[in-house]
Formats: C-alpha cells, sequence, structure tokens
C-alpha cells in the first residue's frame, strides 16, 4: 500500500503531490491495479491535512483514468503507467539505492543529490529534458 509523504516546502499543490506519487508508485510498479488506495480518513489523519484535499487528489486520479472511487468499499488503482522497461527497473534500484548510500557517505544531503540527479539529467540526457 502507499505510504504519501508530504512536502512542506514544495510549491506543489498538498493534493498534486498525493497524485504524483500514486502515478510514480504505479510508474515504477511499487503500485498495480487492483491496488487499494489508503482511506481517505487514514491518509487525511497520518498527514494531518482536510480529507478533502485527498479526496480531491482521488478524484482527479478517477479523471485520468488511473482510479476508481467504489462505494463503501474504497477507491482501487484500475491501470498502470509502468511501461516494458518495468524489468528492468527492479536492478537499477537497487543500483540507485547502493549510490544513494555512497553518497550520503560523501556527505550529501537530499537536497544536494536531487540537485546533481536534475543537473545531470538536464546536461547528459536531452531526451529525458521536461
Amino acid at each position: 500500500m502507499i505510504e504519501f509523504v508530504l512536502d512542506g516546502r514544495s510549491k506543489v499543490a498538498t493534493y498534486m503531490q498525493l497524485v504524483q506519487q500514486v502515478r510514480q508508485a504505479l510508474r515504477v510498479g511499487l503500485a498495480r491495479p487492483g491496488d487499494q488506495l489508503p482511506k481517505v480518513r487514514d491518509v487525511a489523519q497520518t498527514l494531518a491535512i482536510n480529507p478533502n484535499t485527498v479526496l480531491k487528489a482521488y478524484r482527479e486520479l478517477e479523471l485520468e483514468g488511473l482510479a476508481e472511487g467504489r462505494p463503501g468499499v474504497g477507491t482501487f488503482l484500475v491501470a498502470t503507467l509502468a511501461g516494458p522497461s518495468l524489468d528492468n527497473q527492479v536492478e537499477l534500484r537497487e543500483e540507485l539505492v547502493a549510490w544513494l548510500g555512497r553518497a550520503r557517505a560523501a556527505g550529501l544531503g537530499a537536497d544536494d543529490i536531487r540537485a546533481l540527479i536534475e543537473t545531470t539529467m538536464r546536461s547528459n540526457q536531452p531526451e529525458m529534458r521536461t
């Protein structure tokens, strides 16, 4: 099950942070069609946010065709964003986890790591620019 985390410093709206986390989980195979999203009340309590914010995120996922609300049961994922490269992602993720450990051991913080990854992607992978 997805465990949402909010970045209070982000300029991205809270509900969109939730949507983005579901999209990312679907893209890397951590969430799959048929999985149930956490209950609105539970997410709201855990993150100390208004339940309407969670509802807005879940409605957005429904509009995108990624989720489906089932009255009295909950919200379930109905589509995936994982591509054919999903099988390769397991090994790459393990390598990335090891690299992150080395980066932290070298004294880099989360912001330093993000900056390094983002600038490297922009400068070395023109097709990855967003």
